[in-house]
């Protein structure tokens, strides 16, 4: 669910032509429109996903699934300049937390599946905050992890519709490992590419955080669900 990904070689490009470590004050506004429009987006998915969990509304499955996210990543990329893009974002976000659901309320069925939930929920929060803390105050330029989180992202996608189509929970706990780590240097690389004024536009800047965020969760739910059941 992470090939929107695809645009990091450019962006990678783009940001080595920055070498400031000091956000000039287009960046500094890209950043914070960022931040903002990605806060209004997480306390609605978290009203969409709690609702999900309420209603307990059906998985779309795997096929519905990527179809809506695939299709609404391509019309928010579409309209990136406009303000339809971000009542776009609002709609590609909402649907994720839909489809996030029932994976939370599987987990709440579980023996202690509550503090799995928050468990994970609190280990999204530190890494998300600790590697966009390290993104802002760092000196360096970290452009160079584009490609190389690019290459993870795709392997670890297709081995994941590979454990999923398959059944094989053992790869299926591999992914999310990987994930976890591909996720916070996802969210580190977008924030310092936002720094260096590789990013430049506000809407793409929060889908690539909210979807880092939104996969780290997932992740850490499913490695802390199989650890409780042990």
């Amino acid at each position: 669910m992470n090939n929107h990904y695809n645009t990091l070689r450019n962006r990678s490009s783009n940001a080595r032509y920055s070498t400031s470590t000091v956000m000039d004050g287009a960046a500094r506004q890209v950043l914070r429109n960022t931040y903002l429009l990605l806060s209004l987006c997480l306390g609605f998915s978290a009203i969409v996903a709690g609702a999900s969990v309420a209603f307990s509304l059906p998985s779309p499955g795997i096929i519905v699934t990527l179809a809506g996210y695939f299709g609404l990543l391509f019309m928010v990329t579409k309209y990136r300049d406009r303000g339809l893009g971000v009542g776009l974002v609002f709609a590609l976000t909402g649907f994720m937390d839909y489809t996030l659901g029932p994976i939370i309320s599987h987990y709440l069925n579980l023996p202690n599946g509550g503090l799995t939930v928050m468990m994970a929920l609190a280990g999204t929060a530190v890494i998300f905050l600790g590697m966009s803390a390290y993104a802002l105050v760092t000196k360096r330029d970290l452009s160079f992890m584009g490609g190389m989180l690019t290459v993870g992202v795709l392997v670890a996608f297709v081995a994941g519709l590979a454990a999923i189509f398959f059944s094989i929970p053992a790869l299926s706990l591999t992914v999310s490992a990987v994930f976890v780590l591909l996720m916070s240097g996802m969210i580190l690389f977008e924030t310092n590419n936002i720094v260096r004024g590789g990013e430049t536009n506000y809407v793409m800047a929060t889908v690539s955080l909210f979807v880092s965020i939104f996969n780290l969760f997932t992740s850490l739910l499913q490695l802390l669900g199989f650890a409780n059941k042990e």
